[in-house]
């Protein structure tokens, strides 16, 4: 053994950690202007070819953005397969066979090392997907802050803790926004992602059926009830799909609201936002419905927001060569890159 007893090199690796702190960065636009200028333009071809083939995978891409930030941070984790020493996010209950997109983040990754080797984190990669996924949607766009690190864990269990549910309260929705640092207003302006995508009917087939004493949810509009019910037979398989947004599915608009306001919301956790009795964020989704630049204005600001949670900058955690898996590192390169990192 190294002549750095186990003690020492715990000492060791406490104190680098310490000090990694104090060179964290703060995310900037520019970050890659010099190493790889021409990322986000990597970004877009790659979406632009895979979205016409699979227009849902937009909305599919903003989710998994979401799913990876409400888990210990924007930090890719939500991307790590299982090893011998790391339990995916992946198999969590509210990502369990719903997760899409992982493969098209690796075909970017791809491309992106292709371009520029070492540079980009999957985090990052992440971030300008869901920008970019918005934008094709003809949807909002904005300046996406970079410089994020992937991590070196994943943690199903805070998965499971935290990432909010579709029959969630509109308290139980708060409380799990607040938990993140994010407002009422970030709740409602993120909930509008749903204006594209789909959902598979085990998400919401309790409203269709045996809500309470076996009669459906009272707050779903009876014509979109026996619609849906076609789709989602009683003790069906639970994996059909149907639209989020029953008005406007592949275009990312403010219609997402107007049908809460005709009780068209698909989701529980959707329809509570206007339907629970005096709640605050009625007048929020008021104000998006006759005011989409409004919307817009609130969805960038609240995705900023968002996508700074629990970032690891400077020299934490690491850039992943595969998005899916951890680099591989002896205790001892581990030491030796830090310490270099310092100088």
């Amino acid at each position: 053994m190294n002549s750095l007893g186990l003690p020492t090199l715990c000492c060791v690796l406490v104190v680098l950690g310490t000090l990694h702190c104090f060179s964290c960065q703060q995310l900037d636009p520019s970050f890659y202007n010099t190493t790889c200028p021409n990322v986000s333009s990597i970004v877009t071809d790659v979406l632009s070819n895979v979205s016409q083939s699979d227009p849902r995978m937009l909305a599919s891409l903003i989710r998994l953005h979401f799913h990876d930030c409400f888990v210990q941070g924007c930090d890719a984790s939500v991307l790590l397969n299982d090893t011998d020493t790391i339990v995916s996010e992946q198999t969590a209950a509210p990502n369990n066979n719903s997760l899409r997109g992982l493969d098209v983040v690796n075909q970017i990754k791809t491309a992106v090392e292709n371009a520029c080797p070492g540079v980009v984190s999957c985090a990052d990669i992440l971030a300008l997907a869901a920008q970019t996924s918005s934008q094709l949607a003809l949807g909002p766009s904005w300046e996406v802050l970079l410089g994020r690190r992937d991590s070196l864990t994943a943690n199903r269990t805070l998965a499971n803790l935290n990432l909010p549910g579709p029959d969630f309260t509109l308290d139980q929705l708060i409380s799990s926004f607040a938990n993140q640092n994010l407002s009422v207003t970030d709740l409602v302006a993120l909930s509008g992602a749903h204006t594209i995508g789909k959902a598979q009917c085990r998400f919401f087939v309790n409203r269709l059926y045996n809500f309470s004493s076996g009669n459906p949810d009272p707050i779903l509009n009876t014509t979109l009830l026996e619609s849906l019910r076609a789709i989602c037979p009683n003790g069906g398989v639970g994996t059909n799909l149907t639209n989020l947004d029953v008005t406007t599915p592949e275009i990312f608009d403010s219609e997402y609201y107007s049908n809460l306001q005709l009780q068209n919301g698909l989701l529980r956790s959707d329809q509570e936002l206007f339907s629970t009795t005096d709640a605050e964020t009625v007048p929020i989704v008021n104000s998006y419905i006759d005011n989409q630049t409004l919307f817009f204005q609130d969805f960038i600001a609240s995705m900023i927001r968002m996508a700074n949670i629990g970032v690891l900058t400077g020299s934490e955690g690491e850039i992943r060569k595969q998005c899916n898996f951890v680099n591989t590192f002896d205790i001892f390169t581990i030491i030796d890159r830090q310490k270099m990192e310092l100088l």
